[in-house]
C-alpha cells in the first residue's frame, strides 16, 4: 500500500514538474518574441477582406509599439505583388491574410512561404481542440503553410431576386439548371477568384461534377459581369439568379429584393468556405518576431472574437474557433449539427485548376 502511494505521489510530482517546465518554455519564448517584436516596431500585413482598421486597432491596443502597415487588395492582386517583390530580391511582406487559393497557387507553389505552424506559441493557439473538427486546418498537404481560421458554411454568392424567384422550389443545385431560368442568370466571370469555392464544390461533389459546371455556366445562357454590376442587375430585376453576387445581406437591409439561397437542406449539402480567411507567413519576413506576435494574437480567443465583431460588419465571419461566442455571426453562417458539409479545405481538393478550366470553357462556348 505504501509503495503504491509512493508511486502515485512520484507520478503526480513528475506531472507537476513537466507542466511547470512546459509553461516556462512557452512563456519564456513568448516574452522574448514580444520584446524582439517591439524592437522591430513594425509589421507589414498584406491582407484581403479582413483588413479593416477597427480590427487592426484591437491589436494596436495590446501592442502599441508595433506599427502595422497594411497593403490591401484582392487575393490575386496581393499574392502576385508579394511574388513580384520576392523575385525582385526585396521581400517586404511579413504576413499574407486572404483567400487560400491565391496563397496556394502563387505563394506555396512559388516556395515563398515559411512554416506558420512553427510560429504558434500560445497554448490556446496550439490547442487543436479549440478549433472546428478538433484539429488545425491547413490547405497544403504538408499541414504547415496555409492555416485556415474561418469556417463559413454555404454556397457563397449564390443569390436570387425575391420578386422573381420562390426559393422554396429549390431542393438541389440541379434546380439551377431548370430550363425556366435559361437566360435569367448572371454570374461573376469564372476567370476571377470570387467563384473559386463554388467551383471547387461543384467539381468535387460527386453528385454534381464537371457536367453540372458545363450546364450551369453554358447551357443556361448566363450573362457575365463584375461583382458590383451583377449585384446591381440582380437588385433591379434584370436577372433572377446570380452566381458570385456580394453584400446581399447589406442590400437586403436597404430594402432591395435580394437574398442568398439557403442551401443547407439541399440534396448535395453545402461547402465550407474559408471566406478569404487563411493566413500565411512569408519566408524571409523582414519583421519575423512582429509576425509571430500578430499570428498568435490573431488566432487567440481575443483576436478571433475581434475578427467576428469587426472583420466585416455587414457579413460577420464565423471563426473556426469553437470556444468563442457566436452572437454576431449571421444564422446562415453558423455551423449546424447534422448538416452535410463538404470541407474543400482538405489537401486532396486543393487543386481547382480543372474546375476553372471547365467553367472558362463553358463561358467562352456561349
Amino acid at each position: 500500500m505504501k509503495t503504491r502511494v509512493a508511486i502515485n505521489l512520484l507520478f503526480l510530482l513528475s506531472l507537476i514538474f513537466l507542466t511547470v517546465n512546459l509553461h516556462a518554455d512557452w512563456s519564456s519564448d513568448w516574452k522574448q518574441t514580444v520584446a524582439a517584436a517591439k524592437k522591430e516596431g513594425r509589421l507589414n500585413l498584406y491582407v484581403g477582406r479582413y483588413g479593416q482598421a477597427a480590427l487592426l486597432d484591437e491589436f494596436k491596443k495590446d501592442y502599441p509599439e508595433i506599427k502595422i502597415v497594411s497593403v490591401n487588395g484582392t487575393g490575386d492582386q496581393i499574392a502576385t505583388r508579394i511574388a513580384a517583390e520576392v523575385r525582385a530580391g526585396k521581400t517586404i511582406a511579413d504576413i499574407y491574410s486572404g483567400g487560400p487559393n491565391s496563397s496556394y497557387s502563387v505563394l506555396y507553389r512559388g516556395k515563398i512561404l515559411d512554416s506558420i505552424k512553427s510560429a504558434f506559441i500560445l497554448p490556446e493557439v496550439l490547442d487543436e481542440s479549440k478549433w472546428y473538427g478538433g484539429k488545425h486546418i491547413f490547405t497544403d498537404s504538408e499541414n504547415q503553410f496555409i492555416f485556415v481560421y474561418i469556417a463559413l458554411p454555404g454556397t457563397r454568392g449564390l443569390s436570387f431576386n425575391s420578386n422573381l424567384v420562390n426559393a422554396k422550389e429549390f431542393k438541389s443545385y440541379w434546380d439551377l439548371t431548370n430550363p425556366k431560368w435559361k437566360g435569367k442568370i448572371t454570374s461573376q466571370r469564372p476567370t476571377e477568384t470570387g467563384l473559386s469555392v463554388n467551383l471547387q464544390f461543384y467539381y468535387y461533389q460527386p453528385e454534381l461534377g464537371p457536367e453540372f459546371i458545363k450546364r450551369a455556366f453554358s447551357a443556361m445562357e448566363v450573362t457575365f459581369g463584375d461583382r458590383r454590376t451583377i449585384t446591381d442587375w440582380l437588385a433591379v430585376g434584370k436577372f433572377a439568379i446570380c452566381h458570385g453576387c456580394r453584400q446581399i445581406e447589406k442590400a437586403s437591409g436597404q430594402g432591395l429584393p435580394v437574398e442568398d439561397f439557403e442551401t443547407g437542406d439541399w440534396k448535395e449539402g453545402q461547402p465550407l468556405s474559408t471566406g478569404g480567411g487563411s493566413i500565411s507567413l512569408i519566408k524571409g519576413a523582414p519583421h519575423p518576431n512582429a509576425a509571430r506576435v500578430f499570428i498568435n494574437w490573431y488566432l487567440s480567443r481575443r483576436g478571433q472574437i475581434a475578427l467576428q465583431k469587426l472583420g466585416d460588419p455587414d457579413e460577420p465571419p464565423n471563426s473556426a474557433r469553437i470556444d468563442i461566442p457566436k452572437d454576431e455571426v449571421l444564422s446562415h453562417h453558423k455551423l449546424i449539427d447534422g448538416r452535410k458539409y463538404f470541407d474543400g479545405t482538405r489537401p486532396e481538393f486543393e487543386d481547382i485548376d480543372s474546375a476553372f478550366k471547365i467553367a472558362v470553357q463553358a463561358m467562352e462556348s456561349r
